[in-house]
């Protein structure tokens, strides 16, 4: 068993590097709006590569039951992207995420950008979609329809290289800055924090959780039930993404879901992306998810269930 672990161990820490060292998944140079520039699908099929890897080595990993119901929290990255959440206009209109939320009666976790957050910002104009609404506004849909706004940063930079340039107090203090504008959405302090690619330096990770923050990683040493699921769906965007899942992102998502229940784990963390070519996928996969007897929550309400079962039967 301990071979196993160091070997999981050895494999998130090599995806966390590399994903690092070729400048991440996420970035605006990377994928433009629902696609992906070349540069970026190099990095994506590396990323993707050493997911699976990821993924064959945690099917090896042991855990114990997370809870009694099956849950499904479904969180979102990287807005609010006023097209995404409320529709698209434009040559190929589409539904807006809110909207498909509503009638499948799911709610849903996003973690925001807190420069988006800013007044008559309508977000990327290079690459993004203008409908006339802008960020903060759509942001005012997400929570008047029940779903939560967690915590993504405000920058949205790679906080590791952030800390060696900046310091850990500029990183410390851009993940309160997303914290105070969500704030002034929500009336409520964010608990929760997904640093961009999941890279945080342990050092900044301790501090903001000895301030309240509970940190969302992929890494091993987290109970398999309290580790997000990285859904890949950002190798799906575009006209034509050659590195997407095979048969399809639903199929891929529901692959990784059932790696984990061979270990008795039926609790999950979804990872997504505000993005189109996810909205269109979410019927199906939700309606699936469903037929297994999932219950879709918020993530306060996962983690009030699920997390104190794993931290007491790990002491």
């Amino acid at each position: 068993m301990a071979g196993r672990v160091r070997v999981l161990a050895v494999l998130g820490v090599g995806l966390i590097s590399l994903i690092s060292a070729c400048g991440g998944r996420k970035n605006s140079g990377d994928i433009q709006t629902d696609g992906i520039t070349s540069v970026g699908f190099k990095r994506a099929t590396i990323a993707a590569s050493l997911m699976a890897m990821a993924v064959s080595a945690k099917a090896a990993d042991t855990t114990v039951p997370a809870s009694s119901e099956k849950l499904i929290a479904l969180t979102f990255d990287d807005g609010p992207r006023p097209y995404v959440l409320l529709g698209s206009k434009g040559q190929h209109p589409g539904p807006g995420l809110l909207d498909v939320l509503d009638q499948n009666g799911v709610k849903a976790t996003f973690f925001v950008v807190g420069w988006r957050l800013t007044p008559k910002t309508w977000g990327d104009v290079k690459h993004e979609e203008d409908i006339g609404i802008t960020c903060l506004d759509a942001a005012g849909q997400v929570t008047k329809r029940g779903h939560e706004l967690e915590d993504h940063t405000y920058s949205h930079v790679e906080l590791g290289s952030a800390e060696r340039k900046k310091g850990e107090p500029w990183v410390l203090g851009d993940v309160n800055r997303g914290a105070e504008a969500i704030k002034a959405v929500t009336g409520s302090q964010p608990h929760y924090v997904r640093p961009p690619d999941w890279i945080i330096p342990l050092d900044a990770r301790r501090d903001l959780e000895r301030h309240g923050y509970h940190v969302l990683t992929i890494a091993s040493e987290n109970p398999m039930a309290l580790r997000d699921i990285n859904s890949l769906d950002y190798l799906c965007a575009g006209h034509n993404p050659v590195a997407c899942p095979k048969p399809s992102l639903a199929d891929g998502v529901v692959k990784q879901i059932e790696q984990r229940e061979k270990k008795g784990i039926y609790t999950h963390i979804l990872a997504f992306h505000e993005l189109t070519s996810t909205t269109a996928i979410m019927p199906r996969l939700i309606s699936e998810l469903k037929a297994r007897g999932y219950r879709f929550v918020t993530l306060n309400e996962y983690m009030n269930q699920v997390a104190p079962r794993q931290i007491a039967m790990a002491k």
